[in-house]
């Protein structure tokens, strides 16, 4: 599968599209549309363009990710929402977490309830990694056809 425009729309109403790089919650280096790595330090800037084509690079990465890792068959408002999740929090922590055991398995309902269970930054709560993870999981459970 593939992430839709639907989901990239989605995926980029979360995030900050920052020119100059800033430190996210968690203390890490961000640029782009949520683009971390070790090309990403304090003196960081890049154009909507380098942006956008980081975007495209760090969420085809982890479509490729779910496309190796999942084995259950999958809506694309599905597919979108995992790939929201696993851009935000790492795709191998995605391959390793329990919400894609429960989808592997077909529990679709234990799995929605796992998204949640991803709204912290370090001990705290963040109030906007809960809204993240609330509008992630009503889009897992959405059954209407998204178009890609």
């Amino acid at each position: 599968m593939e992430l839709s425009d639907n989901g990239k729309a989605f995926i980029q109403g979360f995030e900050k599209l920052a020119l100059s790089a800033y430190p996210d919650q968690g203390g890490v280096w961000t640029a782009g549309w949520g683009h971390t790595g070790p090309d990403v330090g304090p003196t960081t800037v890049c154009t909507i363009a380098q942006a956008d084509t980081w975007f495209d690079e760090d969420t085809q990465a982890t479509v490729d990710e779910l496309n190796q890792t999942v084995t259950a068959p999958l809506t694309q408002n599905q597919f979108d929402a995992l790939v929201s999740f696993g851009f935000n929090v790492g795709d191998e922590a995605e391959a390793k977490s329990t919400l894609i055991k429960y989808v592997n398995a077909g529990d679709y309902t234990d799995a929605d309830a796992q998204f949640v269970r991803w709204d912290h930054v370090g001990k705290n709560v963040s109030a906007g990694l809960l809204k993240r993870r609330q509008a992630e999981a009503a889009l897992f459970n959405n059954n209407s056809s998204s178009s890609a």
